[in-house]
């Protein structure tokens, strides 16, 4: 079945770096667009990084450019992203996805169970 399992979060100070990572297994998973979400206490889930299927030219929110690199390995079915420079509005839990979209417009999406990062002294 499909899964994805994230990995990596934890207890950091401000101005640290935390790296997470996303297993994935059950789909093709050369075939989806990778992102990461987060979603913090009493807030909507946001969108933080994606990267095509191909890889290449990754989008970011502009809360984190500049810190936060997102990146896959197709031949491992892993994504990963790189936190650098972390504050403490970055506290959150984060959240793996993979989506596709069919030929005839059909969607296919997938969420990972989530892992708390806490950015605080």
């Amino acid at each position: 079945q499909v899964q994805l399992v994230e990995s990596g979060g934890g207890l950091v100070q401000p101005g640290g770096s935390l790296r997470l990572s996303c297993a994935a297994s059950g789909f093709t998973f050369s075939s989806y667009a990778m992102s990461w979400y987060r979603q913090a206490p009493g807030k909507e889930r946001e969108l933080v990084a994606a990267i095509p299927s191909a890889g290449g030219s990754a989008n970011y929110a502009d809360s984190v450019k500049g810190r936060f690199t997102i990146s896959r390995d197709n031949a491992k079915n892993t994504v990963h992203l790189q936190m650098n420079s972390l504050k403490p509005e970055d506290t959150a839990v984060y959240y793996c996805n993979a989506e596709r979209i069919g030929l005839r417009g059909d969607k296919y999406n997938y969420w990972g169970q989530g892992t708390q990062v806490t950015v605080s002294s």
